[in-house]
Parts: C-alpha cells; structure tokens; sequence
C-alpha cells in the first residue's frame, strides 16, 4: 500500500508537465520574413538558436500560384538550414513554410513570407498540405510516459543496490525482486511507448496518419538509436542480475553491470536537451551523474520506507542506516553539483533568471533541494539513534525519510515541468536575435552571394555567407575576404576575420566601432585566376 502511495505522489506530481517546447528557436531568415527582394532568391536560408534537421517532405517554398519552388532538398549547415529553389521569375509573395527537428528531438514549425519585385495582392499564397502539428492526445501523453520511464529507473536501481549491498541475508527477497521487475517493466513500457509517440510528434498530427517513411526517420535519428539500445542493454542487464536477485554473489558479472548501466543511462541524456547545448560533452556527463544520482536518492529512499525500516530489527538497521546515509549524502551531493553546473549553462545570463519561464523554475527548484536538503539533514542527525538501538528512533526516522521522499518527489516534478520549456539561454537569444539579422543578395556574373549580419549593432557582429551558381547549385569558394568601412566618418575599411565552413559557406566576425551606414565589400576567389568583388550597405545601429 505505501509503496502504490509513493508511486502515485510520483505520477501525481510528474505527470501534468506541459506538452514538450522545441528548445530550438528560429530567429531569422535569408530573405528576411515580410522583405521585398529585387533579386531572385536562389535559396532560402533560415537560421535557429541550436543545429536542425529538416523533416523530410516539411519544408517548402510556396510560389503565388500554389506551385512549389524548393527542390525539397533542404539541408543543414551549422545553425542554419539551407533551402535551394528552382528559378524565381514570377512577381508576388512566396510563402515559407518549415517543420524541423532540434538536436535535443524537439519539433519546431513555423512559416513567413517574402516577396519578389512586388507584394500579391492577396497576400501569401496557402501551404500545400500545411504542416500539421502534433496532435494534443499525443503531446499529453509525452511527458507521461516520460516521466513513468524515469520514475521506473529509481524503483529498479534503488532494489538493485539496496538487495546486493544493504539486504538482511534472513528477510525474503521476494518483494524487493518485484520491485526490479515493475522498475524494468516500466522503462520497457515507457521506451516503446516514447518511440511510438515520438513519430506524430515529429511528422505531426496523431498516430493514425504516420507512415512508413516517418517511422523510419525515427528509427534513424539518435532519438531513435538511443531508445533501442537502451531495450537492449535492459534485457542484458536482467540477465546479469539473476545473481542478486537468488542472493548469491555476483563475481566479475558486477563490472558488465557497471558499463551497461553507464550506457543505459546515457541514452537519456544523449536523445534530449543536454546533447544540444553549446558544451554537449559536459553537459551529456552532468545530466547521467544527475540521473544516476536522483536514481539513487528516491529508489533507496522508497526501500527505505516500504522495506528496511518496517522489517528490519535493530541490529540490521543500525548496519544499514549509516551506510545508506552516506550513500544519500553523495547522491544529493552530485545532484547539487550538477545541477548548479546545468543551470549556469542553460541560464546563459543572470538577468535571465529571473526574465524567463526557465529561470523562473530553476529558481522554484533551487528553493525546494534547500528543503529537501534541510529535511536530509535531519534524517542524517537521527542516524546514530538508530544505529545505537534507541526506542522508537526507526520509527521517527522512517516519518522523516517518508517527508524527504515527498519533497524529493516535487523536484522531480518541477524537474518534469523543467526540461521542458525552452531554457533561458535559447529563450533570451531568440527574442534578441531575431529583430537584429539584416539580410542582403548580391549578383555576380559568376555568383549570387546571401550575407546576413547579427546584430547590426555597434561592437562584434557575426557575418554568414552563403554562395551559389547562376542557376542555383552549390558554388565552390577558394577564399572568402570581408571588408567594411564607413565613408561618411571617414573610417577606412577594417578587414573581418574569416572562418569556411563548407565550400559555399562561411562566416566571418567584425568589430563596427560606430553607428551608421557601413560599406560592406566581398571579395570571393572561385580558382586561382578568378574572383569576384560584390558591395552592399548595412545600417549599425547603436
């Protein structure tokens, strides 16, 4: 009964997080949404806050006459998705439309509009097919079964440990061991239900208008990889624990263990938002020592509860309890560490703490670990009576250790509801960014180069190039020199320093010391005895 009551406050507080944020963010475009060109586009180039990838089929390039003009070939370039078209002759507004997919597996649609010469009188023509978003069955059920695999990891580590380590070797070991088998069923449970879910939250819409295509992207993405090889190592490692759950040693088995562990852990941090951020690595480690920490935490609170502390005698207990409560202290100890270290890289500013739903969370959040650490602590003082037998000591530490565990249960709730808005740092940049890219398409005999400049203020500004062939395709560029100068100051032309990134793309970083109307020069080498010089205006602004 009390173990259905732990699980419920679980489920209770888990599980009414909002549907998922895309923690990626769209803040501009080549050509500008709402812009009027004179030259036609040879491509679109959008840019997001993390690195996408288009779904397939999703993004389109819609002409005034409902026709598409992209090549439906969109591809990935850095921070920017890249959308080539066919030739852009007919007079009017072309609609963008796009769906993509961030690195943490979050969704992300949108559209705009641009036009060429002159705006249709009508406005944007429709989208063919729109693009669908998911439907809102499948956004409530998301964070659920999320939340259910997690809530079945610290039920089935908590067991491992406490029956392999902690057990009296004269108490059966018949419910603990279900214990491991509803944790492990519910991480199957959960895993499958998330794949299953993850293809109409990707191609949009609900599960009875997926196709074989969709399923196939799923499977194929890291997403995808990393939900089948955390089945396998599950299956893997209920075969390694036959030893532990019989009583018997464990022997060499115990290092396989370990390492299937690690990597099952892994698969949750590297198919969500840790892998996306600006340090994946440091991130991806945080949020396993993270996980793995919380695992042991609640999983070894709720044996403490519903088992040890109810059936134990006082011998047992004062074996047990100090050990367990060193075991706590390390895992809230790298749980504060590392979740001080995520929320710095995910807050980005400090103003940002307090300026966004994100930060406004983590603050929620750091309050009640205070909490639950003040509570800890308390069950860490009555340690010694339990261990000295005194009267009545498990029972009043089992009542702490029951509150411990609600509080803990909270922040894994403010945890669920966490992860899944779009952190401070994607959040803040969006908003700042996306006011702040100027566009310009330049024509050469032999080129058309697409530049965009953020944040056309004074100081450091971030310049992308992007060149193409007269009809369209992929140009290959040698070298790439950048130069601005601002004549009606009288400053002579300071030369940026340029990165290449692909053989039609790079970008350059420029520092502009004054506002005003800066001169923007492009020299391009395409062979060895050939380039091309274009020029355009950008206003800096203050």
């Amino acid at each position: 009964m009390l173990l259905a009551i732990v699980l419920g406050l679980l489920g209770v507080v888990a599980g009414p997080a909002a549907p998922a944020s895309a923690h990626a963010a769209f803040v501009g475009s080549s050509p500008a949404a709402d812009s009027v060109v004179q030259v036609s586009p040879t491509q679109v180039v959008l840019t997001f806050t993390e690195v996408v990838n288009p779904v397939a089929g999703k993004v389109r390039v819609i002409a005034p006459d409902g026709t598409r003009v992209d090549r439906d070939d969109a591809r990935s370039s850095g921070l920017q998705l890249i959308v080539p078209l066919k030739q852009v002759d007919e007079v009017g507004t072309y609609l963008v439309t796009f769906r993509v997919i961030s690195a943490d597996s979050h969704p992300i649609g949108g559209a705009f509009s641009f036009s060429y010469k002159s705006r249709s009188p009508g406005g944007p023509p429709s989208a063919v097919g729109g693009d669908l978003e998911a439907s809102d069955a499948v956004l409530t059920a998301l964070p659920i079964v999320r939340w259910t695999g997690y809530v079945g990891l610290l039920l089935m580590v908590g067991a491992v440990l406490v029956l392999a380590l902690l057990w009296p070797q004269r108490l059966a070991r018949g419910d603990p061991t279900l214990v491991i088998w509803l944790g492990a069923g519910l991480v199957a449970l959960a895993t499958v239900l998330e794949l299953v879910l993850q293809v109409p939250y990707v191609a949009g819409g609900g599960l009875d208008n997926i196709t074989g295509s969709d399923v196939r992207e799923v499977l194929a993405s890291q997403y995808g990889a990393a939900h089948l090889v955390r089945l396998g190592v599950l299956g893997a490692s209920l075969v390694l624990l036959r030893p532990i759950v019989q009583g018997k040693g464990w022997g060499a088995d115990r290092v396989l263990l370990a390492v299937l562990g690690t990597i099952g852990v892994a698969t949750w941090s590297i198919s969500g938002h840790p892998s996306a951020s600006p340090i994946p690595t440091v991130t991806v480690i945080s949020d396993m020592i993270h996980l793995a920490s919380m695992s042991v935490w609640l999983g070894g609170l709720v044996m403490l509860i519903v088992f040890l502390l109810p059936r134990a005698n006082g011998t047992e207990l004062g074996a047990i309890v100090p050990v367990w409560s060193r075991w706590a202290t390390y895992a809230v100890g790298a749980l504060v560490l590392t979740g001080t270290a995520q929320g710095l890289i995910e807050i980005g500013t400090p103003a940002a703490l307090f300026t966004t739903t994100y930060g406004w969370l983590l603050v929620a959040k750091v309050t009640i670990v205070a909490v639950a650490l003040l509570v800890a602590a308390l069950s860490h003082r009555m340690v010694g009576a339990v261990a000295d037998e005194s009267e009545g000591s498990a029972g009043r530490l089992r009542r702490v250790v029951i509150i411990e565990a609600a509080v803990a249960a909270v922040i894994l709730g403010v945890t669920s509801v966490l992860v899944q808005v779009t952190p401070a740092r994607t959040a803040s940049t969006s908003a700042a960014n996306y006011a702040t890219v100027q566009t310009a398409v330049m024509t050469h005999s032999r080129f058309t180069l697409t530049v965009d400049l953020t944040p056309a203020t004074v100081g450091t500004n971030q310049v992308h190039m992007y060149a193409a062939t007269p009809d369209g395709q992929l140009a290959t560029i040698l070298q790439w020199t950048v130069r601005a100068s601002l004549p009606e100051q009288g400053i002579e032309p300071i030369e940026a320093t340029v990165l290449k990134i692909s053989p039609d793309h790079a970008t350059a970083q420029i520092g502009l010391p004054a506002a005003g109307t800066w001169k923007f020069t492009f020299e391009l080498l395409l062979s060895e005895d050939t380039n091309g010089i274009v020029a355009t205006d950008f206003i800096v602004r203050d």
